[in-house]
């Protein structure tokens, strides 16, 4: 089963900046759509944005689309989420997996925490 491994969580003032990482291992990321999941404490998990398998964007949620940029390097078997103007209501644990709409979800990571706080 695909395994997967996010970094590059931090914590950053409102308005900064980070960049996501999710390597996979275990399988062909390429195979599937992926998305970039995120849980805020005390609320459900939510899809942040989902992308095709070739690369095109199927989805951002409104609270992050002009900020979030969803992208994927299949050779690296890896899919990014870089985060820009980040507000405090995007502090979450975030993920990454396959689309749960379109797939079989696998076996969540341990996820990278984002903090946004002044």
């Amino acid at each position: 089963q695909v395994q997967f491994v996010e970094s590059g969580g931090g914590s950053v003032q409102p308005g900064g900046s980070l960049r996501l990482s999710c390597v996979a291992s275990g399988g062909i990321i390429g195979d599937y759509v992926m998305t970039w999941y995120r849980q805020a404490p005390g609320k459900e998990r939510e899809r942040v944005a989902v992308i095709g398998k070739s690369g095109d964007v199927l989805k951002y949620i409104d609270s992050v689309k002009g900020r979030f940029t969803i992208s994927r390097d299949n050779a690296k078997n890896t899919v990014y989420l870089q985060m820009n103007a980040l507000k405090p209501e995007d502090t979450a644990v975030y993920h990454c997996n396959t689309d749960w709409q379109l797939h079989i979800v696998m076996d969540w990571g341990q996820g990278t925490q984002v903090t946004v706080s002044s």
